[in-house]
């Protein structure tokens, strides 16, 4: 299926006829609203602060980047022991996270300040502030170190080199999750629908697909490919690059998928399933996924990570803010 676009009519001789009507858009997907847990959640469960949403674990540093709310903060935990050595204050809220590279920095997309931040690990340090679009949702880095990032309300995917934009690709509607493969990346579009990937070293798109019935996250699964989560659609969507984008399988699962994090070491993809206040755990190894685990967490699971130097995974919850370490 085509990508929706919005497209005004030319009519010549005929400039008094009227527009035909713009199609519209169905509402971006979100996290499903979660129920009281009728189980223990598995692991330990740590206080971390107010609205903790956003997760990102370093396999060298063993710290657990956490975004938190009043004020706007990044916590640094000890993934090892769930203790918090220090926090970062930050401009604006958050809501995703990402590492540039193991040992960091961590990319910290700062949505109602417009700029993402590189905080180096393991002291904090902000060593760059950069302007993008409007309302920067979440950031990646390529293999070469050029950091993308998905500016969900601007319509924009903003390219940063040297602490700079250097090149801005305005051809969709509202950016949500971003994922490098290589020099490429795929982002979803939350309105439209869609997977786009972007040639990023030659500033150009290479193909857009449809993405089920209301897409919000993506990451690449280390073998090539980009795995979508279908919120709306209640499925996991598995995206072939090569030769040319292209859909090679769809798992569905209920429940109301949407954090997302991989275990490249294990070939373990973790989601959770907000609905349900569940984390399922798949083999990733194959040509297709197949379950592994299935563990009740904390209250409303909307983020996931996993460091894969241990294999421990972490679940932040925005309504408990809490942090859940768990070893699979």
């Amino acid at each position: 299926m085509a990508a929706l676009t919005l497209a005004a009519a030319v009519c010549a001789g005929c400039s008094d006829a009227a527009d035909p009507p713009q199609r519209q858009l169905p509402p971006p997907a979100e996290p499903s609203t979660a129920p009281e847990p009728t189980r223990e959640p598995v692991g330990e469960v740590v206080a971390v602060g107010p609205v903790a949403e956003g997760v990102v674990a370093d396999p060298r540093t063993h710290l657990v980047a956490v975004g938190l709310r009043e004020p706007f903060r990044l916590a640094l935990i000890d993934g090892r022991t769930g203790e918090q050595p220090r926090t970062v204050p930050l401009p604006g809220r958050l809501r995703h996270l990402q590492l540039e590279a193991a040992g960091g920095p961590v990319l910290v997309p700062s949505e109602s300040a417009n700029e993402v931040l590189r905080v180096s690990l393991p002291d904090g340090d902000v060593e760059s502030q950069v302007a993008v679009g409007r309302f920067p949702h979440d950031a990646t880095a390529t293999a070469g170190g050029t950091v993308v990032v998905g500016d969900e309300l601007g319509g924009t995917v903003s390219v940063v080199e040297d602490d700079r934009v250097v090149h801005a690709f305005d051809d969709s509607t509202q950016p949500g999750g971003v994922a490098a493969v290589g020099e490429r990346v795929g982002m979803v579009d939350v309105r439209e629908n869609t997977l786009t990937l972007y040639d990023v070293a030659g500033r150009e798109r290479v193909a857009e697909l449809a993405a089920g019935e209301g897409p919000t996250h993506v990451i690449a699964d280390g073998r090539g490919r980009l795995v979508v989560v279908d919120t709306r659609g209640e499925a996991l969507l598995v995206f072939a690059l090569a030769p040319e984008l292209r859909m090679v399988s769809r798992l569905e699962l209920p429940g109301g998928p949407y954090g997302i994090g991989f275990d490249g070491k294990r070939d373990r993809l973790w989601v959770t399933l907000t609905a349900r206040n569940e984390l399922v755990g798949f083999d990733a190894g194959g040509e297709t996924l197949r379950e592994v685990a299935r563990l009740p967490t904390l209250r409303q699971p909307n983020t996931v990570t996993v460091d894969p130097s241990t294999g421990r995974v972490f679940v932040a919850s925005p309504t408990e803010g809490a942090l859940q370490l768990i070893d699979p």
